[in-house]
């Protein structure tokens, strides 16, 4: 089994899905406005019920997430599990002040200056 230090290595090799979604418009607004936010698990989450069209946007980013998860896990040994969650820790650590992501107790947060709340599992 994979140590936390080389999943999250091969994790970040992962998260340039999310540089991807960045681009789209649809995306940055909907992040901007505190929409859409980082979850603990790897994936994108709409923050309350949002619009079809929002949930439609979320839904497609993550099913992208989770192709380069799976493949990076069947290249690496690592499960898609360990791979999301270690994406996780390092696409909320990545969040700037005012953007939303999910604290490890499920709540909601909008970022600070400070550090975001990780689960204490990330390296």
């Amino acid at each position: 089994m994979k140590s936390l230090v080389q999943i999250a290595a091969l994790a970040a090799v992962a998260v340039p899905v999310a540089a991807w979604a960045q681009r789209d418009p649809a995306y940055a607004a909907a992040r901007a406005a505190g929409e859409v936010g980082e979850q603990p698990d790897g994936y994108l989450g709409v923050v309350g019920s949002g619009s079809a069209s929002l949930r439609a946007l979320v839904s497609n980013i993550n099913i992208q997430r989770k192709a380069a998860y799976t493949q990076k896990a069947q290249a690496s040994g690592a499960t898609v599990e360990q791979l999301a969650f270690t994406s996780g820790c390092n696409l909320i650590a990545q969040t700037k002040p005012g953007e939303k992501y999910r604290t490890p107790g499920g709540a909601w947060e909008t970022r600070g200056a400070g550090a975001p709340q990780r689960d204490p599992r990330c390296v």
